[in-house]
């Protein structure tokens, strides 16, 4: 990541977390309310091939004793109605901002992997983490609706597993690597603003 991209994320952080601080805390007595505790889901995700890091969302869904892998069909009968309602206008990803601050993530990357998929596909991974991960990027505006559709469709882990791995990791990292020879700020800029225009307009 180059100091400029990282000054410009911290500069960033820093307004979003004033002009964002009365949502935030509505949002977490809201969900205090109407769901309870914790308010918060923290996941292990990979920062590059060899280093990890603990992703803050805020929680939306009903806790298990297992929750491994990525969310599909087999899950969504966990997702609570608070839930769908945050991750509709993406508000459970406004906790990100504390990753940004520390540096674990950028505004705009790849969207952090899980480890499992980091150790089972480590070539891809090695070219794709060579960009500090994002909130937002070129393949999550391209590709996250039709991964949605065909995930919201598995009705087992096994079976999103097999979705995720087989048509999900090797168009994204495609994506990824794109974004990865034409990173700029002014491209970032723009992925964020169309990210900010898509969720309006939802």
């Amino acid at each position: 990541m180059t100091w400029y991209k990282r000054a410009f994320d911290l500069l960033l952080a820093s307004i979003l977390a004033i002009v964002l601080a009365p949502v935030f805390v509505g949002l977490i007595i809201w969900l205090w309310w109407v769901q309870g505790w914790p308010m918060f889901y923290v996941s292990e995700r990979m920062r590059s091939p060899d280093r990890a890091f603990q992703l803050v969302k805020f929680r939306t869904m009903t806790r298990a004793q297992v929750d491994s892998g990525v969310s599909g069909g087999d899950k969504s009968d966990r997702i609570t109605p608070a839930g769908k309602w945050l991750r509709a206008r993406r508000f459970d990803e406004l906790p990100q901002l504390w990753n940004v601050f520390k540096g674990d993530l950028s505004f705009v990357g790849p969207r952090p992997p899980l480890r499992l998929y980091v150790e089972r596909y480590p070539d891809v991974y090695a070219r794709v983490l060579r960009s500090r991960p994002g909130i937002t990027g070129l393949a999550t505006l391209v590709y996250h609706r039709h991964e949605e559709r065909l995930l919201s469709r598995c009705r087992t882990p096994a079976q999103t597993d097999a979705v995720y791995a087989r048509a999900c990791i090797p168009r994204k990292a495609r994506l990824d690597l794109l974004y990865q020879r034409h990173c700029s700020l002014c491209f970032d800029t723009a992925l964020m603003l169309k990210t900010i225009r898509r969720v309006v307009a939802r």
